[in-house]
């Protein structure tokens, strides 16, 4: 399940960055990103702070900063508590691009679910809400991330969507000759 989730993330990253966008001339890097939607829900942090969130070195932090702040997307100001710490702020601008940005992914990702028939619209919704919610947990609890091996028992049942095609795959006509299964199509995406 991991593998299939890590080859569905990669194809979305490069689908999504294939296409240059036409909106906007301005283009920001993952790292820079990262720091968009940190800053996004933590209105104020400091550079500290968001170098402990993104486990990264604060001068990298910085110069991520500077670059975001060169193009009009962070601002820096001095704190209220502390007149020796800096917040650190999305601008309008800043949003605006996550804004564009978000609704360009969701069109595209859109097209791509379209070629999906509804069943497997459905059963791809609910997954993925189970992940939102796993993921939501362990962002608010690190320390509930461990490796979850299955019980033996668990292992040894009969999983009957296992059989089930993949999400807009062709389902061969009753009967028809199956070429063998050589793990191929896990491998490829």
């Amino acid at each position: 399940m991991a593998e299939a989730m890590r080859g569905v993330i990669e194809l979305l990253e490069v689908y999504w960055t294939r296409v240059p966008n036409g909106s906007s001339p301005v283009t920001v890097s993952a790292p820079q990103l990262r720091v968009m939607y940190v800053l996004e829900r933590r209105e104020g942090i400091n550079l500290r702070q968001l170098g402990a969130e993104l486990e990264a070195a604060p001068s990298s932090v910085s110069r991520l900063c500077d670059r975001l702040e060169a193009i009009g997307f962070v601002r820096r100001s001095s704190s209220t508590a502390s007149r020796r710490e800096v917040e650190l702020r999305l601008t309008a601008h800043g949003r605006a691009h996550l804004d564009r940005l978000r609704a360009r992914r969701e069109e595209r990702l859109a097209a791509v679910l379209a070629r999906a028939s509804p069943a497997s619209r459905a059963r791809l919704l609910e997954a993925v809400e189970a992940i939102r919610t796993a993921l939501t947990v362990v962002r608010a609890e690190p320390s509930t991330l461990v490796r979850a091996e299955p019980s033996a028992p668990e292992a040894e049942q009969p999983n009957p969507e296992a059989d089930q095609p993949a999400c807009g795959a062709e389902q061969p006509a009753p009967g028809a000759e199956q070429p063998p299964d050589d793990g191929a199509a896990q491998r490829t995406g």
